[in-house]
């Protein structure tokens, strides 16, 4: 195996521009999964190493941008509520992620030259 080879695949990173001033990308993904992960917005938002406000301002900027809600409370109980995410919140998650595969295959051999171009140049 070469040098080039041993080395991994650059990453692709995708931001879905819906128009000039609404964004989805890997930040906003990231944490509707840490939602769904957390069971709340504050543990997610910790997750992240974000504040609550800042975890809550992404949610209601995401339901802004797509006209739904993505994240619904849970009721209280003796610990509190929490939150968990909407059928459209999964689907918006889901639909990104597959985009982003698909996205990552298309590009794939274009990543592996790419890899290959950098590791020329740092030998010369």
């Amino acid at each position: 195996m070469s040098r080039a080879s041993a080395k991994p695949l650059p990453q692709l990173s995708l931001r879905i521009d819906l128009d000039s001033d609404h964004r989805i990308g890997p930040g906003k993904i990231e944490l509707l999964e840490q939602i769904r992960e957390q069971g709340s917005i504050s543990a997610a938002g910790r997750a992240m190493d974000m504040s609550y406000k800042r975890a809550w301002d992404l949610v209601d900027e995401i339901k802004r941008i797509c006209g739904h809600a993505v994240v619904e409370p849970q009721a209280g109980g003796k610990n509190g509520g929490g939150a968990m995410l909407t059928p459209f919140g999964e689907k918006l998650v889901a639909r990104y992620r597959k985009i982003e595969r698909e996205a990552a295959r298309a590009v794939h051999k274009e990543l592996e030259a790419l890899r290959s171009d950098i590791a020329r140049s740092r030998k010369s």
